[in-house]
């Protein structure tokens, strides 16, 4: 399974409506200023972000997004599954031969697990602080 950039660019946005949780509506712009990423995109982007639930839009002059739930209760596999459609490595996994079937099984439950118990909130709590230091050597 490969993750296009309508997944990540999804997580970008859910990230940031995470760690501006509580403090009104965040806009697109400044999403996409701050990531360097395409205003339109992200704009294609949140609309079934939106009809799933997951975010809300506020309108005026200070409007934009906010997370439609706590970012502990979002799921980076909800996110996922709204952008990509459906977990899996491959297409047809019940046509396969029964070894390679179970092959494709584990990897699809494996990568199911992790997306289902990472939060919205354990991904913007997460920092590269003092993972700079892991390969530094002093002499």
């Amino acid at each position: 399974m490969k993750i296009s950039t309508k997944g990540r660019y999804g997580l970008t946005i859910m990230i940031e409506l995470a760690k501006r949780h509580g403090e009104g509506p965040t806009s697109l712009k400044t999403i996409a200023t701050t990531h360097e990423l395409s205003e339109h995109y992200l704009e294609q982007l949140i609309a079934p972000l939106r009809n799933a639930g997951l975010v809300r839009s506020i309108r005026g002059a200070y409007g934009g997004y906010v997370l439609a739930m706590e970012p502990k209760e979002i799921k980076a596999g909800d996110i996922i599954r709204v952008l990509e459609g459906p977990i899996s490595p491959v297409e047809g996994i019940e046509d396969e031969e029964p070894a390679k079937r179970e092959l494709w099984k584990k990897i699809r439950d494996a990568v199911k697990d992790v997306l289902d118990n990472t939060t919205i909130e354990d991904l913007a709590g997460y920092t590269d602080e003092g993972e700079s230091d892991a390969y530094m050597f002093y002499i």
